[in-house]
C-alpha cells in the first residue's frame, strides 16, 4: 500500500531533509586521501545524534546481520551498501559513494551522493556527471498524475545514450513512516504494473548506473552490492514530495 503524507508529516520530513542535506555536505568533506571509512561513519552518527535524530540503517536487516553502520560508504566497484571500517582507507581517484538515512520526529529522508576522492580519471567523472545529471531528468518527470514509469525510463534512456548501464536488482522506493515503503521504483521501465503518481506521495528517487554491464554480485559480507565485471558504479539519491505541478525535493539545502 502506498502511503501519501499529511501536510504535516510532509513539513516534519522537509525539516528532517534538509537537516540531512546539511550533514551529507559535511561528511562530503571527510572524502580525502588517507580517511579511513569509520571515521566517516563516527562522524556521520555523531551529527545525526546532535540534532536529535536517529541513524536508521544501523542495525536494518535484523539480528542475524545487522547493518554495523551509520552511513553505507561504498568504493569504486562497490554499487551500494559498503560497509564502513577501520581498514578501508581512501585513496586518490577512488570514487566514493555515501547513502544515509535519518529518522527525526519519527519520519525518514534518505539521500545519496557520489563523491571524487582527489582528482579522480576522466572514465569516473564522465559516469559520475551523467548519474547526477539522469536524476536530474528523472525528478523533471515526477508530478501527479504521470505514471511512474516515466521517471524509470528517462533514467534509463539517458545512461544508455552514454554507453552506460542501469542496475536492475537494487530500486528506489517509498519512504516517510518507514524506511522502504511501497512502490519500488526501479530505474528502467520493468514491463510491472505501473503507479499512477498522487499528490503527497514521499520517493526515495535513486539512479545506480554501472560504467559497464549492468550485472552486480553481493560480497561475502552480505551487505555489499558490486559491479560483477569490476567496473566503476555511481549513486544519486533524493527524497521528494510530489506535488499537483512537480515535485519538492526534501533532501537539497
Amino acid at each position: 500500500m502506498i502511503i501519501r503524507k499529511t501536510p504535516a508529516e510532509i513539513g516534519t520530513m522537509k525539516k528532517g531533509g534538509h537537516i540531512l542535506a546539511e550533514i551529507m555536505e559535511e561528511l562530503g568533506k571527510m572524502i580525502i586521501p588517507g580517511q579511513n571509512t569509520h571515521e566517516i561513519d563516527e562522524r556521520a552518527r555523531a551529527l545525526i545524534f546532535d540534532i536529535g535524530g536517529i541513524p536508521i540503517f544501523e542495525g536494518y536487516g535484523g539480528p542475524e546481520n545487522p547493518y554495523p553502520g551509520a552511513v553505507c560508504v561504498s568504493i569504486n566497484q562497490e554499487i551500494v551498501h559498503g560497509i564502513p571500517r577501520r581498514d578501508r582507507i581512501l585513496k586518490e581517484g577512488d570514487i566514493v559513494k555515501l547513502d544515509i538515512g535519518m529518522k527525526y520526529e519519527d519520519l525518514i529522508t534518505d539521500m545519496a551522493r557520489t563523491f571524487s576522492c582527489g582528482k579522480v580519471a576522466p572514465n569516473a567523472h564522465k559516469l559520475m556527471k551523467v548519474t547526477k545529471e539522469s536524476l536530474e531528468k528523472g525528478l523533471k518527470k515526477i508530478k501527479a498524475g504521470v505514471n511512474l514509469s516515466e521517471y524509470s525510463v528517462a533514467v534509463d534512456s539517458y545512461v544508455r545514450s552514454f554507453g552506460f548501464s542501469t542496475v536492475r536488482e537494487l530500486v528506489g522506493h517509498g519512504v516517510g513512516r518507514e524506511l522502504h515503503e511501497d512502490p519500488q521504483i526501479p530505474n528502467y521501465k520493468n514491463g510491472g504494473k505501473d503507479v499512477i503518481l498522487k499528490e503527497g506521495m514521499t520517493l526515495a528517487l535513486e539512479p545506480m548506473i554501472n560504467e559497464g554491464k549492468p550485472d552486480i554480485k553481493l560480497e561475502k559480507d552480505g551487505w555489499t552490492y558490486a559491479t560483477k565485471d569490476g567496473k566503476l558504479s555511481a549513486h544519486f539519491e533524493d527524497t521528494v514530495v510530489v506535488t499537483k505541478g512537480g515535485c519538492e525535493i526534501l533532501t537539497r539545502k
